[in-house]
Formats: structure tokens, C-alpha cells, sequence
């Protein structure tokens, strides 16, 4: 059965006051709860990024976002798409996201990577350092969190990260811990850590490229003797749905025209149209070979939205 995930790509609202921002975000993921998502994300960012808001735009700490959700949710899987990593210290990290299992009880994954956001990094007196380091200290986290997910004391000496006598106390309610998710499309080190490390992958991209990605991901795990069917993988996209087409299609437009995206760049980066055609769009992603799909809707998509779009894609399961 494939995995359906709604990610909120920013807290910017219409007419809703910073006072009441969480009170809408809650309403959405408990829409995409009721829709039958199997998972509700939020982005892991200190100010909104370029292509979808002003860096001035409201932003709220993610993992904070995902306790308060938890306590109004009760089915869905709760984590941030992605936290890069040179933004908490792993361990740090390896607890923050074992508090959310347990306030969540049992409900949490892990999305990391290998962090982009030079500019963001700077401008909170972050380290942004080298590509090759900042993938050093991925596979450091990695191992450091899956060993405190699943021992009350770890030890791990990485390449930049370590942890000596760490204890994790309670352990996370899932057996062996939360669900790691690794984000991005690096072939030679992202997808490689993904096959020795992860149990979820998302990436971007068309129908071609997400084939070529799983292709590799499929020798990579060939390389480690793991069979790639452990792995769920899924595909990051923006969704505008709409009871027909002609709304579908003029959100689409005041979408494009909002983020600049030109007509050739659509299908990579958005599902749109009615739900039949959701229905559809989303099968030939799936038929490429994914284990799911993750969405996005952009700023004021309304609960209604959602459970359109839950509705879509119950045809598919």
C-alpha cells in the first residue's frame, strides 16, 4: 500500500494573526489525518526560503510544531522534511525526535540531510562547511541517532561527530526506533548513506528522474547487500487540487505566476486538476517504482482542500 504524506511548506495564512498560527496548522493536520494521510510534515527552516516565500515570512521551530500537533492528532506520522544536519547536534537531535515519539506515542520519523542553506546558516551563527564535511558529519548523524534509538547508552566515534557514554532515557516507543528518512538526489554520497542507513528516501524530480534515482539507490543497496524493498521511497511535490479543472487550472496559474515557474518546469515540480486527475497523475509516479508520494499545497489551502485531495488518492490504495 503506498505511503501518502501532506507537508506544510510554510505558516503563512491569510487573514489568520500570528496568535492563532498553530491553531490552523493543527486544523490541517488533523484534515490530513481525517483524509487518511499516512503522514504530516513540516519543513525544518529558521525563515521561509526562496521559491516559496519572503525570508520576513512567519516561521515556527519545526519539532515544537510537531509536539503540539501530536497532542492533537492520534493516527498520523509526524516529522520535518528535512532537518539538515549541521543545524542541531546529533545527539541533541537523537533526543529532540525521541521526546516526539514518545509525546506522540510511537509516531515520529527522523527526515535529515545534508543541509543547502548557506545564507540561512549564516545569518543564525551556524557552521556551513565544506560539501564533503557537511556529508562526513550525515553519516556521523546517522549513526548516532539509530545508535541511541536503539540503546540506552551509546558510544559512536564518526568523522567529525561523536558521542561518548550518551544515554537515551526512555528509548522511543517504536521498536528500534523512529523511522530515518534521508532527503536528496546525490547519487554518489545521498543515496549511498540511504542504502547503508535509511529506512524511508524522498526526492525530487520527473518521471525520468526519479526512475534514474531508484535505479541507483537499487545498485547502492546491491553494494551493501540490503534489499531496496526495505526502503520506502517517495517523491516531494507541490499539489493543487480543485473541484474541477478550470479552478484547478487558474490556481495553477496564479501558482506559477507567484514562484516564476514556467510551463516546462510544471510536471517536475506539481500535481494539479480535479481529483480524478490527482487520481491519475499520481498513479504514473507511482508506477515508476515509489513506495509513495509526499505533497505540498500551497499558502491558504484550506481543510476542504485536503480532504479533497485524501480522497484522490484513497483510489490508489
Amino acid at each position: 500500500m503506498p505511503h501518502f504524506g501532506l507537508q506544510l511548506p510554510s505558516f503563512t495564512f491569510p487573514d489568520v494573526p500570528d496568535a492563532e498560527l498553530f491553531e490552523r496548522i493543527a486544523t490541517i493536520a488533523g484534515a490530513a489525518e481525517d483524509a487518511g494521510f499516512d503522514s504530516f510534515w513540516v519543513m525544518d527552516h529558521y525563515h521561509q526560503i526562496p521559491n516559496i516565500g519572503a525570508a520576513s515570512e512567519p516561521m515556527l521551530e519545526a519539532y515544537t510544531v510537531l509536539s503540539g500537533v501530536a497532542a492533537r492528532t492520534s493516527r498520523i506520522a509526524l516529522g520535518a522534511l528535512v532537518t539538515g544536519v549541521t543545524y542541531r547536534n546529533p545527539a541533541y537531535l537523537a533526543k529532540v525526535v525521541t521526546t516526539l515519539d514518545i509525546v506522540s506515542s510511537g509516531r515520529a520519523i527522523l527526515g535529515i540531510g545534508a543541509a543547502w542553506n548557506e545564507a540561512e546558516s549564516r545569518a543564525y551563527g551556524y557552521d556551513f562547511p565544506s560539501t564533503a564535511e557537511r556529508f562526513d558529519r550525515l553519516e556521523d548523524a546517522l549513526q548516532i541517532c539509530r545508535s541511541m534509538f536503539t540503546q540506552p547508552q551509546s558510544t559512536v566515534r564518526g568523522k567529525v561527530g561523536r558521542v561518548d557514554g550518551a544515554w537515551n532515557v526512555p528509548q522511543p516507543v517504536q521498536p528500534g526506533g523512529p523511522r530515518i528518512l534521508v532527503g536528496g538526489g546525490g547519487e554518489r554520497k545521498t543515496l549511498r548513506l540511504t542504502a547503508s542507513y535509511a529506512d524511508m528516501w524522498n526526492g525530487f524530480g520527473d518521471a525520468a528522474t526519479v526512475g534514474h534515482k531508484l535505479e541507483v539507490l537499487r545498485e547502492h543497496c546491491d553494494a551493501v547487500g540490503r534489499d531496496p524493498r526495505q526502503i520506502v521511497t517517495t517523491r516531494l511535490g507541490t499539489l493543487i487540487v480543485a473541484e474541477s479543472m478550470a479552478e484547478a487550472e487558474r490556481r495553477k496559474r496564479v501558482w506559477q505566476e507567484q514562484r516564476g515557474i514556467p510551463d516546462e518546469s510544471v510536471e517536475a515540480r506539481l500535481w494539479w486538476g480535479d481529483a480524478d486527475a490527482i487520481a491519475g497523475q499520481a498513479k504514473a509516479m507511482l508506477d515508476v517504482g515509489l513506495g509513495g508520494l509526499l505533497f505540498n499545497m500551497p499558502s491558504g489551502s484550506s481543510p476542504d482542500d485536503v480532504r479533497l485531495a485524501g480522497e484522490a488518492l484513497a483510489t490508489l490504495r
